[in-house]
């Protein structure tokens, strides 16, 4: 409200024009409604002193106002309409009133088709309602939120309870007392919604009712993308999927998409009861047979009759994810598609036979992701050459890879070493992305020739390789380079490595490869990687305080920094870090009231992991929930001390024993404690 004071509002003020087609306000936290109202007001409301006063007056009853009842009455304000506007972007914008802001832009910009408005705390799941109803030409929404890190099939909870209740109404969804809603919806004369892309990602918020509300009022979806969900279940997916038999890419990781929901899709029947698998019909058109994307990794609620079932009906896909699930050959000897161009079975249990029929008959593949696939090394002990039976069987996998795609992204683990490359290197030279898990071994030789073989690389990921100064220094010299990530590899390697410069390197991972790296060594990299936004350095000991500086000043625009186990740097606490005011994703060492200061100084902050076992004053407090803040996820690691066999009996060393999570949604803020370190 302090921009109305000023006596000239014309340069704050968002210029649009009748041509503008897109409004991008994305990551301006400064963002207000009342910046938003001097956008779609006439001039002459910018001018006037009485009519400022009146807005004024307007902006203080909103604050004060119950944000699920209507904040602008009708008629107030006359609003200029934009008709050429058909995309709106207020990601990152903490700070607008959200319903007043849904008023506004379906009175200002009737023609608009895509709304994103991810990152946003306040997006409560009755804005939605609001939105879909008072836009009805809106077709894409984007609600998408960091995915929580609590996935239930990834950690072991030991404790959860509700930290904090925020004092905002919280509702679900009202789906209506009436069931004819949608009927009474045609009498008033009203449009139905026509939303055809909806993104959920991320809201631990959503639940069942939400679903409900959705299938009923979000009929004609195409396109529907709830990862990371984890407060929906099997049934309120499965009755959603039986309602909209438009979609054609359905994206549920990390869900409790289960035989219920693989039920829906295979049947194509709304109401379909409890009939058991072996009842579904091949002969129907069903819903899986119409998908061109199915992505569902994660979930293992899935059984192998279901599993079958749901791969044979999927023959149209062009994407699919199936990573960590129960997935196996012999039910992936059920796929009979033709068209991928996308595959992931990282962390499955099929083996490289397996994956070598799929890539026979799947010629454009142009994306696979195969890592942690332990069967990829299985060995064959039914005959007397059960080594080269399983080395046969592994190769074949990569003579078909050559024979017959065009890889621009491969990730891979067992079984991939020089031999597999070699094989591999037709179908790698417009290899945009390589990434190399534990298990796989290219060898030195074969990493210095990476550059000359794929020039094209714009990410290079190595786990657990051997690398010298001659392998990164050609790395680097990769034109195209955005993505380096070194972890846990052997080798010795020096500054020698990091002397070319890489303009174009955005995101530099260096985890226990570089223990020598110090203050004068974080200069040099300011230096060759002048535009990094992502940083990550693990086990760089040598590090003293003054790197903040260095960092902040050499990266100032970066958005994520994980410094870990890296000796001295918050030792006199974080000062120079917080200058970095671009900052999302923030991961070092300190203590107390630490969170609260870094979430005032960041306004970006949405993701902040700290280290409790060298706090020095103690536990970290816990801020109060500000609704114009975009934290949403904190991880503080804690210790127990544990006596090492090597030392002497009094000595004790910090273990880390479990991690307190904060998550927090557009509904509550919930504390939970898991056994494992996040």
């Amino acid at each position: 409200m302090n921009v109305l004071e000023h006596a000239d509002l014309h340069h704050l003020k968002i210029r649009l024009t009748e041509y503008s087609k897109k409004v991008n306000l994305s990551g301006c936290p400064q963002i207000t409604l009342a910046t938003l109202l001097l956008l779609v007001l006439p001039v002459s409301y910018s001018m006037d002193p009485t009519l400022r006063k009146s807005i004024k007056q307007l902006l203080i009853g909103l604050e004060r106002h119950e944000r699920d009842q209507s904040p602008i009455p009708q008629g107030l304000l006359p609003m200029l309409s934009f008709e050429a506007v058909q995309e709106i972007d207020i990601s990152k914008c903490p700070r607008l009133h959200l319903e007043a802001f849904i008023t506004c832009i379906s009175k200002s910009f009737p023609s608009l088709r895509t709304l994103k408005a991810a990152y946003l705390l306040n997006f409560k799941t009755t804005a939605l309602h609001q939105l879909v109803h008072r836009c009805p030409l809106l077709r894409e929404v984007d609600l998408t939120m960091d995915i929580s890190p609590l996935i239930p099939a990834q950690v072991s909870v030991g404790s959860s309870s509700l930290a904090i209740t925020p004092p905002l109404s919280n509702k679900s969804l009202s789906v209506g007392n009436d069931p004819a809603d949608v009927i009474s919806l045609k009498k008033s004369g009203m449009s139905l919604p026509n939303i055809t892309k909806l993104t959920l990602e991320g809201r631990s918020d959503i639940c069942d009712l939400d679903l409900q509300y959705i299938s009923k009022f979000c009929s004609s979806l195409h396109e529907l993308n709830i990862q990371g969900c984890i407060s929906v279940t099997d049934v309120g997916i499965s009755n959603l999927l039986g309602k909209c038999m438009k979609l054609h890419s359905i994206v549920v990781c990390d869900t409790s998409f289960g035989v219920n929901s693989v039920l829906s899709l295979c049947s194509g029947v709304t109401n379909h009861g409890s009939f058991p698998v072996a009842h579904l019909g091949r002969k129907h058109k069903s819903l899986a047979f119409s998908l061109q994307k199915l992505h569902m990794g994660g979930c293992k609620g899935v059984d192998e009759t279901s599993f079958r079932e749901l791969l044979s009906q999927t023959q149209t896909l062009t994407s699919l994810c199936l990573r960590d699930t129960h997935l196996n050959d012999e039910i992936l000897h059920c796929f009979s598609g033709s068209s991928l161009k996308m595959l992931d079975v990282s962390n499955t249990m099929v083996s490289g036979a397996a994956l070598a029929q799929i890539v026979h008959g799947n010629p454009g593949l142009k994306h696979l992701r195969a890592r942690g696939c332990r069967n990829m090394l299985q060995q064959e002990t039914n005959t007397s050459e059960g080594e080269f039976s399983s080395l046969y069987k592994c190769k074949e996998l990569y003579f078909e890879l050559g024979k017959k795609c065009k890889l621009e992204e491969v990730a891979l683990g067992w079984g991939f070493s020089c031999f597999s490359f070699e094989a591999l290197q037709p179908a790698i030279k417009s290899l945009k992305s390589i990434t190399v898990g534990l298990g796989g071994s290219l060898g030195e030789d074969v990493l210095q020739r990476l550059s000359a073989t794929c020039p094209m690389l714009e990410s290079l990921i190595l786990h657990f390789q051997v690398i010298s100064d001659t392998v990164v220094t050609n790395m680097m010299s990769l034109r195209n380079l955005r993505v380096l990530a070194l972890c846990y590899c052997l080798g010795d390697i020096s500054m020698l490595s990091f002397n070319f410069s890489t303009p174009n390197l955005r995101k530099l991972r260096l985890e226990r490869v570089t223990p020598w790296l110090t203050n004068n060594d974080l200069i040099i990299l300011t230096q060759t990687c002048a535009n990094l936004v992502e940083l990550s350095l693990l086990g760089c000991k040598l590090l003293g305080s003054d790197s903040q500086q260095i960092i902040s000043h050499g990266w100032p625009g970066l958005t994520s920094i994980h410094l870990e186990e890296c000796g001295k740097v918050t030792e006199n606490g974080i000062s120079s870090l917080l200058d970095c005011t671009a900052l999302e994703d923030l991961l070092l060492h300190h203590n107390k009231n630490f969170i609260f200061y870094a979430a005032s100084k960041l306004p970006m902050l949405r993701k902040l992991s700290l280290d409790l076992c060298d706090a020095s004053e103690g536990d970290f407090d816990i801020p109060d929930y500000d609704d114009k803040c975009l934290v949403s996820t904190v991880k503080i690691a804690r210790c127990k001390p544990r006596r090492c066999n090597f030392s002497l009996p009094a000595h004790r060393r910090p273990v880390h024993e479990e991690t307190l999570v904060l998550v927090r949604n557009s509904k509550n803020l919930y504390r939970t404690v898991v056994k494992e370190r996040l």
